[in-house]
């Protein structure tokens, strides 16, 4: 069986090593590993939204969708110690990576969970994802349509999708599902997304 990021438990060792990244305006130290999205480094689209999203809120209750080894729940967490940062993979590893990442930072208010592991009844003010295009348009629709509703009513998502993987056709289908979308900005040939709550 190949090895996908979107994988629950990747086929390939779990082999760890250290990599500095620029995570909220510093240099530090994560942990990272094969079958995770991106173990390399800050895939291109990620760091897009982490330059380019508005300064999330100092408090709330935040989601990663799809967050691999952590890169934006850490940010999330690291600028805002006073909210709650949520972290959801389908693949175990990213989540382990994510935990110990968060561990060795010293965030308290980040938790890295499989999505049947986070309370049905929390609800988001903040929304950032890199979403995982290359699982398929049904897989991603269907995604979208599970955490999107579970924005607040003055929450919003800010998602990053590369242009020739088609972001301006998300961007119409989002409108149609009621959720209001607009280009918040376009960076190297990636879109930001920003999608507020349906009727909001």
């Amino acid at each position: 069986m190949s090895d996908h990021y979107f994988s629950a438990t990747p086929a390939s060792a779990d082999e760890r090593r250290t990599i500095n990244v620029p995570l909220a305006g510093r240099t530090r130290a994560v942990q990272v590993a094969r079958g995770v999205f991106s173990a390399e480094r800050i895939d291109q689209g990620t760091g897009v939204l982490l330059q380019h999203a508005p300064q999330p809120p100092a408090a709330g209750t935040f989601l990663d969708l799809g967050c691999g080894w952590g890169p934006i729940a850490l940010t999330l967490g690291l600028r805002s110690p006073d909210a709650q940062v949520w972290a959801v993979d389908v693949n175990e590893r990213a989540l382990d990576l994510t935990r110990a990442n968060a561990e060795s930072l010293g965030l308290t208010n980040l938790h890295a969970v499989v999505a049947d592991q986070l309370p049905d009844d929390v609800r988001f003010d903040l929304i950032w994802s890199n979403p995982p295009i290359r699982v398929g348009k049904q897989v991603l629709h269907d995604l979208l349509r599970e955490w999107l509703p579970r924005l607040t009513p003055d929450g919003v998502a800010y998602l990053v999708v590369q242009r020739n993987l088609g972001s301006d056709s998300l961007q119409r289908w989002l409108i149609d599902q009621g959720f209001p979308t607009e280009r918040f900005t376009s960076v190297k040939g990636f879109r930001v997304l920003r999608v507020s709550a349906a009727g909001g």
